[in-house]
């Protein structure tokens, strides 16, 4: 995997994140990790949306631990991870929080040690964030050593993520940060999205904004969700899967 600061030095984090709910952002983490992890990496989600996690809603789970175990020093980010069948662990967060939603900046601190700390058992650790612009996401998307930008189409949604990356490399000048247009039409219209996007980031930022992949708008997402099951396992065969699967290679290169 591409990444900046640890290579040598255990996995990575890879962070996904987006300006705006409503981009797919959690079902494109779901089955990242799970294709990394049929790449033959060892991985681990956590829902690090600390105010609306849903990893576990999404997939039916009925967790034990959480991010609020970490974050209390009670249990590892490893240890505190529950295995899931499609070969992944997975750190739910707590939805619905209010406490963890307003971390202060020492409790978001030792919560990027401890996620930092899970690279030494894990190959890629992928961090869920929440959407928005909020301290806390922003700190652990500059601690990332590699930030996905997830947009659609939408321009309120484009809007968003050159925010987003703005202040990414105001938080970490020169830090490592790709584009994921997601519920693409088409790859012509994808790939159209992704200009739009780069050349606004190097007209304004300075430099732009590499694309890491295009994922295909496709009604098979939301049977997924519904029958809360990854969609690399419910409908492996579609073209979000398959898209889905060629970032993973593309990032495992």
């Amino acid at each position: 995997m591409t990444t900046t600061a640890t290579d040598g030095a255990g996995g990575h984090l890879l962070a996904i994140a987006s300006g705006k709910g409503g981009v797919g952002k959690t079902v494109l983490a779901i089955g990242l990790a799970q294709a990394l992890a049929r790449e033959g990496q060892r991985v681990l989600l956590v829902d690090a949306d600390l105010g609306l996690a849903n990893v576990d809603v999404q997939l039916g789970l009925d967790p034990r631990h959480d991010v609020a175990d970490v974050l209390a020093g009670r249990l590892s980010a490893a240890a505190a991870a529950m295995p899931h069948e499609a070969g992944l662990g997975i750190l739910p967060g707590r939805s619905g929080s209010g406490a963890l939603a307003a971390l202060d900046g020492a409790a978001v601190g030792r919560l990027e040690a401890a996620l930092r700390a899970a690279t030494t058992e894990f190959d890629t650790v992928l961090l869920d964030l929440g959407a928005g612009l909020d301290a806390a996401v922003r700190r652990l998307a500059a601690a990332a050593d590699l930030l996905l930008v997830v947009a659609t189409e939408e321009p309120t949604s484009l809007t968003d993520a050159y925010a987003v990356v703005k202040l990414h490399r105001r938080d970490r000048p020169g830090a490592a940060a790709r584009l994921v247009v997601n519920q693409a039409g088409d790859r012509t219209r994808g790939e159209r999205t992704w200009r739009t996007l780069d050349q606004a980031c190097s007209r304004f930022l300075g430099a732009g904004l590499p694309l890491a992949g295009i994922v295909a708008r496709d009604a098979r997402v939301a049977d997924s969700i519904r029958h809360q099951a990854p969609l690399l396992t419910r409908h492996p065969g579609c073209p979000a899967a398959r898209d889905i699967a060629s970032l993973a290679k593309s990032l495992s290169r």
